[in-house]
C-alpha cells in the first residue's frame, strides 16, 4: 500500500508535474487555491499523507522516514519522472528528506526527481521543534483521553499556527480550513505502536543541491517555524526566501493570491513554465 493521490491533468497544461504534500491534521484541500490557480500551466498531483484524507486507512509508523517513503511510492506511482515539489510543513520536511535522499543516491542527477522545491513554514527533517512537538502531544493526549473530535476542535482553537486564520475568519475562510481539520480521522495522534526509524539530520545532502528552492513564511509566523528558515538559509544560500505580509502558518491558505504571484515569478525566473 501507499499513499492515496489525486492527479489533475488539464488539457492545455504544459508545464512540468506539480506535487503538493499538506502538513499534519490536514489533506490535499488545503491547496484549493492553488490547484485552481496553477492547473492550467501544470498537472498537478495531490498526495494525502498516511493517516490523513483519502490514506486514512494506512498504518503507522507515523514518522518523517516512513511518511516521505510513502510520498516517493506515490510520486512514482503516479508515473511522475520529474516535478516541481511544493509541500507545507511535514509536507516540506519530506520534500527535504527526498530530495536529500535522491542527492546521495546519485549526485549527479542533483535531487533526481525534483525541478525545484517550494516549501511553507518549513521543518528540518532531524532538527527537534520542542515547542511544535509539545504541541504535537497535547493533541495526542487530548484525542486519547477525550476523542478525536475534541481534539481536533482544541488543535485548531488553541494552537498558535492557526491564529491568523481564527483572527481573521473571513478573507483566511476560517470556517473551510476548520472542516478540513473536522476530517482527520486521528491515526498519527492515536497510534500506539512500535515507532517511526529514527530520522538523522539532512543538512549535508541538502546543502549539495542546486536546484532551485524557494521558502517561505507569514510575517507573523512563530519564532520557531522562522529560526529553522534561519538554518535553511544557512545550508541553501542561494535559494531564494519570502516573508509573506499578514501571513501565519499557512500563507498559501490565508492569502492565497500572495503565495501564488510569488511561486509563479519564481518558476518563471527559473524558466520552469
Amino acid at each position: 500500500m501507499t499513499a492515496k493521490f489525486i492527479t489533475i491533468e488539464d488539457p492545455g497544461a504544459h508545464g512540468p508535474w506539480m506535487v503538493m504534500v499538506h502538513g499534519m491534521s490536514q489533506n490535499h484541500k488545503i491547496f484549493e487555491a492553488q490547484v485552481e490557480n496553477f492547473r492550467q500551466r501544470h498537472p498537478i498531483c495531490l498526495i494525502d499523507l498516511p493517516g490523513h484524507g483519502l490514506s486514512a486507512d494506512l498504518p503507522g509508523p507515523f514518522g518523517h522516514a516512513e511518511m516521505a517513503a510513502h510520498v516517493g511510492d506515490a510520486i512514482g506511482a503516479a508515473g511522475i519522472e520529474q516535478c516541481i515539489y511544493w509541500g507545507t510543513h511535514t509536507g516540506s520536511a519530506l520534500g527535504l528528506r527526498l530530495a536529500g535522499r535522491d542527492h546521495g543516491r546519485d549526485p549527479d542527477r542533483d535531487g533526481g526527481r525534483f525541478l525545484a522545491l517550494i516549501l511553507e513554514g518549513v521543518v528540518l527533517p532531524g532538527h527537534i521543534m520542542p515547542g511544535v512537538n509539545a504541541e504535537l502531544q497535547r493533541a495526542c493526549d487530548m484525542a486519547r483521553d477525550h476523542g478525536m473530535a475534541m481534539a481536533a476542535r482544541q488543535w485548531f482553537a488553541k494552537a498558535a499556527w492557526f491564529a491568523v486564520i481564527r483572527s481573521n475568519p473571513g478573507p483566511c475562510r476560517s470556517d473551510a480550513h476548520q472542516a478540513i481539520i473536522a476530517e482527520f480521522g486521528g491515526a498519527p495522534w492515536l497510534y500506539d505502536g512500535p515507532p517511526g526509524q529514527l530520522v538523522e539530520p539532512v543538512d549535508e545532502a541538502i546543502s549539495a543541491l542546486a536546484r532551485p528552492v524557494l521558502f517561505y513564511n507569514g510575517e507573523h509566523d512563530l519564532a520557531e517555524f522562522v529560526a529553522t528558515a534561519d538554518t535553511l538559509g544557512g545550508l541553501l544560500p542561494t535559494a531564494q526566501r519570502a516573508t509573506i505580509p499578514g501571513s501565519g502558518g499557512f500563507p498559501a491558505w490565508e492569502y492565497p493570491d500572495r503565495v501564488n504571484h510569488l511561486v509563479a515569478d519564481f518558476l518563471t525566473a527559473h524558466n520552469i513554465i
